[in-house]
Order: C-alpha cells, then structure tokens, then sequence
C-alpha cells in the first residue's frame, strides 16, 4: 500500500473516529512500524498546514485528530449557540501546574508546594480527565502517584509536556507554602482549534 493511499484512510479514519488516533493502533491496521505510521501522520498533518484550509490535524502524545483552523474560531463561536465554558480555578492552575511539572508526584508533595490540602481540587481534575494515577510511591504508606492526562495536552495545545513553559519560568518553593505560577498560567485557556 503507498503512503498516498495509507494518507487517504488515515483522512476517513480521523474523520469519523472523532477521537483521538494513536499512530500505534493506525500502524498495527496498515501493519507498518509505528515509527513508520508516526512520520506518514506528521506528512499528512503537514500537508493539511501547508494547504491552509479550515480543517487541521493536531496531535497530542502520538495520538491525532482533526480540529479546526484557530483562525476561524471567531466565526464558529459567532455561528453555534455559545456553550457556558467553566475555566479553571486559580486553585486548579496551581494543583495542575505542579502535577505538570513534578510528575509523578504525591498528594502530599503537591499539599507540602501549595501549604493547603488539595483533596477537592485533585478529584475536580481527575473527574475533568486533566489528571491520573500514576501507580504508587515507594515512600512509607505507598501513596498514590498523580501526573497529567492526553487529555491535558490536547485542551491546553501541547505536542507533549517538552511544551510546557521552561521551569524557569515558574518558581515552585517547597517547604513555605508559596506557589508562584509559570509566566501567564492565570489566563491559560483551552489550545487553539476546534474539535470535529
């Protein structure tokens, strides 16, 4: 099979999986490599960029799916019936940013970072999909490992956390209780595009 004609089933595919398509599970339909199914979907994503229609592929952790151009967003949210969005709290932003950065971390290293408990806050990440256990700590009592989801890439725009602003940028001060955001975390807004 070409890769022309890999590229056209790969479109139909995106088209009407509607999730996410990770290049392993694409390379095992086609029986190619996934290095192989990894560099025909970057092809594709490319060609749709390079044509600069309305439709895009964006990827996340591998794994593709179609959106929309960022630069139409204007018109799709003038034409659909505006959908009450709720953003992030700032104690949201906090408890994600340090799952994002230290991950895989503990409930305890993110209470110890912040100075407060973050029971409620981690369980409103993890039913949003933002957040998963990672397994378990090898520390006293085992405690449970968080890190960050496909689904925190895909909402915030990231490829993969090599994205995510240089630390530099973010001063997280253990043993004081103070947290200082990464340069511009208060206005994160979910990534550019649409999803079909």
């Amino acid at each position: 099979m070409t890769d022309q004609k890999i590229k056209s089933a790969l479109e139909s595919l995106l088209f009407v999986w509607g999730e996410p398509l990770e290049a392993k599970a694409a390379a095992e339909l086609f029986d190619i490599t996934p290095a192989e199914m990894l560099r025909i979907m970057r092809e594709l994503k490319a060609e749709y960029d390079e044509r600069g229609g309305g439709i895009r592929i964006a990827e996340a952790d591998k794994a593709f799916r179609l959106c929309t151009d960022p630069e139409n967003d204007d018109y799709i949210t003038r034409f659909v019936t505006p959908v009450r969005e709720k953003r992030l709290s700032q104690a949201a932003l906090e408890v994600l940013a340090v799952i994002a950065y230290k991950q895989p971390v503990t409930k305890s290293e993110i209470d110890q970072i912040r100075g407060i408990r973050s029971d409620r806050v981690l369980e409103g990440l993890m039913r949003r999909g933002l957040v998963e256990e990672r397994g378990r700590s090898a520390a006293i009592g085992r405690p449970i490992l968080y890190g960050t989801t496909r689904q925190f890439l895909e909402l915030f725009g990231f490829e993969s956390l090599d994205g995510l602003p240089e630390i530099e940028d973010a001063e997280i001060l253990a043993g004081d209780g103070q947290l200082t955001m990464p340069a511009g975390a208060e206005q994160l807004e979910l990534g550019s595009g649409t999803e079909v």
